[in-house]
C-alpha cells in the first residue's frame, strides 16, 4: 500500500514519520510510511484495523471505536501488552476512524516528547469539532464542502442548512444550560438519522448542516423530511418537554452551484423560504426563490429612504364599545413608488432587523398624537410599539415629549405591545411599563394567546386592555375550541379588572357572540375598515347620528 499522504492528500495529520493510520469501517484505507514499515500487514489490500491492531478485537475496544465515530470525542487506549504502546483514536474527515500510535517504551529516546504529540493531536481534533455537541464545526464543514466540490461525472452532493425554529425562547425562559442540553439532544438525533456518506455539523448557535454525498434527489428529500419530523418531537430538559422544531433548506450540486459559496447561498435561500412558508418544513432551492430574495433586498434598500421621502402614511381603524366609537388604532402603511402598497408584515420585520424601527415608530407616534388632538375629547388613539422600539433607550421621555408637543392628554394615548417585548430584559421592561403608567398612558397587551402567553405578565403588570387576536375570532361563532379560549380570556380580563378588545370582527354573528359573553370592545371591518385621517370627522359624525 502506498503512503496515506499520496492516497488521500485532503486528510490531515499524516506526517510520514508518525505511526498513523485511517480506516473506513474496519478497512485500512491509508497509513503513514512509518506505520507501513512497522506493520508489514499494512501493505495488504485487505488489511483491517484488526490485522494491524489485533488487541482491539475485544468487545470493550470495539465499543470505544464506535463511540468515537458516533460522538466525535477522541479516546486514548493503552494496549494490553508489554510494549507500552498507547493508541489515540479519533474521528477524522469524512467520518473516517483515525488511529495515532504512541510508543512509550523506556528505551525510546523520544519518550519524553510523546505526551506532547498526544496533546497536539487532541488540540487539532478540538479545533475541528464543536466542544458542546461533538459534531464537526464550521471549520471542518468548510474544508469538507470545498474538498467535495466540484462534483463531476454525473455525481451529486446535497447540502442541508438546518435552523431550529423556537430555540431562543428556550434560552430566555429556561436558561442557557437548558439551551445547551437542547443543542446536544439535537446533535444526537441528527447523528442517529444519518447513513454512510452523510455527515452532520454544528455551524454556530442553533445552526446545523448536513452534507449528503452521492444521493439522488429523492434521498435528499427523504432525509430532510426525516430530520424535520424527528426534531418536531419534544426534548425533555429537567423534566420539562421542550418543543423547538426545525426548518431545512436544501441545495444540490451541481444544479444549484458547484462550489462551496454558491451551494451555501442556495441552501441559505431555501432555508429562508422554509421559514417564510411557516417553519417546521424543508424546501429545495429554485430560481424563483432568488427572484423573491432580490425583491426583498430591493425593498430593504428602499426602506432606508422611505421616511425621508414621505412614503409612509397612517390609516386609522375605529374601536367600538357597545356601539359607540371610543378610539382608533393607528396603522402604518408604506406606499412604495414602484412596488405600490407594501404590507406591514413584510416591511416591519425588515425595519426591525435593520435598526430603523425606532425612528419610524417615533414618527408614527408623533403623527398619531397630533391627529388625535383634533378628535373629540372622549376618543383615544392606539399606537403599536414594536419590540425594537420598546427596547430603544429613552422611550418614556420620547412619549412624554410627543404628548406635550401634540397637546394630547396622556390618558387618550394607548400603547399596544406584544408578549415578545416582555421576553427581553424583563425587569427593565416592567420598569418602563410602570413609568408609562405613572405618566397616565394606557397600556394594551396585543395579540394575546398567539405567542409565549404567560399569566405572570398579567400578575406583574396591570394592563389596561387585553386584545384577543383575530386568529381566535374568525370562527368564534361556530368553533367550540375558539369559543372556549375566547370565553376564558374574557373571564380572565374581567377578573383582573381589564378591558378586553376583540380584533378582526367581520360578521354580526361574531359580534353577537362576543357581546353576549361580555366583550363589548370590537375592532374589525364590521365596525369599519381602516380609513384615512380626512375621513375620520365624517365617520364620527355619522356614527354619532346612528347611536342617537
Amino acid at each position: 500500500m502506498s503512503d496515506f499522504d499520496a492516497a488521500s492528500p485532503s486528510l490531515p495529520w499524516s506526517e510520514a514519520h508518525e505511526l498513523i493510520s485511517y480506516y473506513e469501517g474496519a478497512q485500512l484505507i491509508g497509513c503513514s510510511a512509518a506505520l507501513g514499515r512497522k506493520y508489514q500487514v499494512a501493505a495488504s489490500i485487505q488489511a483491517t484495523v484488526w490485522s494491524v491492531y489485533p488487541e482491539l478485537l475485544s468487545s470493550h475496544h470495539k465499543l470505544i471505536m464506535e463511540s468515537v465515530l458516533a460522538t466525535g470525542f477522541p479516546r486514548s487506549v493503552a494496549l494490553p501488552d508489554a510494549t507500552g504502546r498507547k493508541l489515540f483514536i479519533f474521528r477524522a474527515e469524512a467520518a473516517l476512524l483515525g488511529i495515532f500510535e504512541i510508543e512509550e517504551t523506556a528505551a525510546s529516546p523520544s519518550f519524553s516528547t510523546k505526551p506532547e504529540t498526544d496533546d497536539r493531536i487532541l488540540l487539532r481534533h478540538q479545533a475541528l469539532h464543536d466542544a458542546l455537541t461533538g459534531l464537526p464545526n464550521r471549520r471542518q464543514f468548510s474544508g469538507d464542502l470545498d474538498g467535495n466540490l466540484p462534483v463531476q461525472g454525473g455525481e451529486r452532493l446535497s447540502l442541508m442548512q438546518i435552523d431550529l425554529d423556537d430555540f431562543k425562547p428556550v434560552n430566555d425562559t429556561l436558561g442557557h444550560a437548558a439551551g445547551d442540553r437542547v443543542l446536544q439532544k439535537t446533535a444526537e438525533r441528527l447523528q442517529a438519522l444519518l447513513s454512510d456518506g452523510e455527515i452532520a455539523y454544528r455551524l454556530a448557535g442553533d445552526e446545523f448542516a448536513v452534507i449528503q454525498r452521492g444521493g439522488r434527489l429523492g434521498q435528499a428529500e427523504r432525509l430532510a423530511e426525516v430530520i424535520v419530523t424527528a426534531l418536531k418531537e419534544p426534548i425533555t430538559v429537567d423534566g420539562i418537554d421542550v418543543f423547538v422544531g426545525a426548518s431545512v433548506g436544501i441545495g444540490i450540486a451541481p444544479e444549484d452551484g458547484n462550489d462551496g459559496e454558491q451551494l451555501m447561498r442556495a441552501a441559505d435561500i431555501a432555508l429562508y423560504a422554509a421559514k417564510n412558508d411557516g417553519r417546521g418544513r424543508s424546501r429545495f432551492f429554485n430560481r424563483s426563490m432568488l427572484i423573491t430574495l432580490e425583491q426583498r433586498e430591493m425593498l430593504r434598500r428602499s426602506l432606508r429612504v422611505a421616511l425621508q421621502e414621505r412614503q409612509f402614511f397612517i390609516e386609522y381603524q375605529p374601536l367600538a364599545d357597545a356601539g359607540v366609537i371610543v378610539g382608533f388604532e393607528a396603522l402604518l402603511r408604506w406606499q412604495h413608488p414602484y412596488a405600490g402598497i407594501v404590507p406591514p408584515n413584510v416591511f416591519i420585520p425588515m425595519a426591525e432587523a435593520d435598526g430603523l424601527m425606532g425612528e419610524i415608530g417615533e414618527w408614527v407616534l408623533e403623527q398619531a398624537c397630533r391627529q388625535a388632538s383634533a378628535w373629540p375629547a372622549h376618543v383615544t388613539v392606539a399606537v403599536n410599539v414594536s419590540p425594537a422600539e420598546f427596547l430603544r433607550k429613552g422611550l418614556t421621555d420620547r412619549v412624554a415629549s410627543i404628548l406635550d408637543s401634540a397637546d394630547l392628554p396622556p390618558e387618550r394615548l394607548e400603547l399596544e405591545i406584544t408578549e415578545s417585548v416582555l421576553l427581553e430584559r424583563t425587569t427593565n421592561n416592567l420598569d418602563t411599563l410602570h413609568t408609562l403608567e405613572v405618566l397616565g398612558v394606557r397600556i394594551s397587551l396585543d395579540d394575546f394567546g398567539t405567542r409565549y402567553s404567560s399569566l405572570a405578565y398579567l400578575k406583574n403588570f396591570a394592563f389596561d386592555t387585553i386584545k384577543i387576536d383575530r386568529y381566535f375570532i374568525k370562527d368564534v361563532a361556530t368553533d367550540e375550541k375558539s369559543q372556549t379560549i375566547v370565553r376564558s380570556i374574557i373571564a380572565l380580563a374581567h377578573g383582573l379588572r381589564m378591558r378586553v378588545t376583540a380584533e378582526g370582527v367581520e360578521t354580526e354573528a361574531q359580534a353577537h357572540w362576543l357581546q353576549k359573553r361580555g366583550c363589548h370592545r370590537l375592532q374589525g371591518d364590521l365596525v369599519s375598515a381602516p380609513m384615512s385621517p380626512d375621513a375620520i370627522e365624517s365617520f364620527l359624525r355619522q356614527a354619532s347620528l346612528a347611536t342617537q
